[in-house]
């Protein structure tokens, strides 16, 4: 297998999956507890993803929940789908189902008020969980070109090395992989702040140029019309104690994870499905969960995740490869890290090798190597909320 190619899963839908997980998910938050059981009872296929939404919710907000759930049901990464209902929620367990359906893969439903109960709920899920997962084992992973990866790039609990060095090796990975015909995908609207001018700059069209700025003008009106200042927030205090001080210098650093040269292509609300090659930017926040739980919904498979004060955050689907260019955080939390990248600063190590060492660990995870956070079992999943309960 040459380093253009990794070993996948094939999908009816034309995409290729990096994992074959049985999505247990629920609809609601009064579903989340059997769902968590029904998954760990059959591990390590069964992948759940508990929330906190599903009721009492309205408009734009409930719309993202739906879309949210409904994207990971027909990820490429999910091989089969198992809806827990309760039987009164806002989001509909058979619109799941059908999601899951209309991109070839099967799906069930068990709600817990048809059923009589937790205990009963649970019984007959895991009945149709074990024959799901059975069939599931019978999948093969097959050779497949680097075309076919989108790449979720992000960082979290930055500081200068971050800037410095772990993300312009991930942008040399983001390079690599769009011009061998692959995607990225970036997030966090308020961590561009500041550089999104050099974003639009690359734009392939003038509309998409245009509407980076207008998202960033949106997200900064929003916290105007609170009354705050979004740097209040950005950058936050453990980013100014690694010694980012301002929000634009930690959106100079952040946006070097899109690359140096990659064109800009798109630009997708949460959850939205990517399909242009090139850079997608989506409307994610900054808080970590909620913005990887975004750029997955939206089919990427990888994640590279780059921290300098360490992070042990996951994903329920998709391997996130943690990565650091601090050398004392490679120690301090080398349990939840995959690579060291800090020899950039010390010229033990160039640029240019780090990113091969980079592009050579994402074409081994998608091959089947686990990350840390998958062998440590940080599987964390947080939809955007964008109207306060009712």
């Amino acid at each position: 297998m040459s380093d253009q190619q990794f070993l996948g899963y094939r999908r009816p839908d034309g995409r290729v999956g990096v994992r074959n997980h049985l999505l247990v998910v629920p609809t609601v938050i009064c579903a989340s507890v059997v769902a968590e059981r029904v998954a760990a009872a059959v591990p390590p296929r069964g992948a759940a993803l508990p929330h906190l939404a599903g009721c009492g919710q309205l408009g734009p907000d409930l719309h993202i929940t739906h879309e949210t759930l409904a994207a990971y049901c027909g990820h490429p990464n999910v091989g089969a789908v198992l809806v827990i209902a309760l039987g009164c929620e806002q989001v509909v367990a058979q619109y799941l189902a059908e999601s899951a359906r209309r991109a070839g893969k099967p799906a069930e439903i068990v709600a817990i008020q048809s059923e009589g109960g937790t205990v009963r709920a649970t019984a007959r899920a895991t009945e149709i969980a074990t024959r799901l997962v059975t069939a599931l084992e019978r999948d093969e992973r097959e050779a497949f070109d680097i075309s076919s990866l989108i790449l979720c790039v992000k960082c979290g609990g930055s500081d200068y090395t971050s800037g410095l060095a772990a993300n312009p090796a991930l942008g040399r990975v983001a390079d690599r992989l769009v011009d061998s015909g692959g995607t990225a995908v970036l997030g966090e609207i308020a961590e561009i702040m500041g550089a999104e001018h050099l974003l639009a700059a690359r734009a392939t069209s003038p509309d998409t140029g245009a509407q980076l700025i207008q998202i960033i003008s949106r997200v900064e009106g929003e916290a105007r019309a609170l009354g705050l200042d979004i740097r209040g927030t950005q950058p936050s205090p453990g980013n100014i104690r690694g010694g980012l001080t301002t929000i634009e210098e930690k959106s100079l650093g952040a946006t070097h994870k899109g690359g140096e040269r990659t064109p800009l292509s798109d630009v997708v609300p949460y959850s939205g499905r990517i399909t242009r090659r090139g850079l997608t930017v989506m409307d994610t926040p900054g808080l970590d969960v909620e913005s990887v739980t975004g750029m997955v919904g939206g089919g990427a498979q990888v994640v590279v995740f780059t921290t300098g004060l360490g992070t042990p955050t996951g994903n329920p689907i998709a391997p996130v490869i943690k990565i650091t260019g601090n050398a004392r955080t490679a120690v301090s939390m080398a349990d939840n890290l995959d690579l060291d990248v800090s020899g950039i600063l010390d010229d033990r190590e160039t640029l240019a090798a780090a990113g091969d060492r980079l592009f050579a660990e994402v074409i081994d995870v998608c091959s089947g190597k686990l990350t840390a956070t998958e062998r440590l079992g940080h599987k964390e999943f947080a939809i955007h909320r964008r109207n306060p309960t009712i």
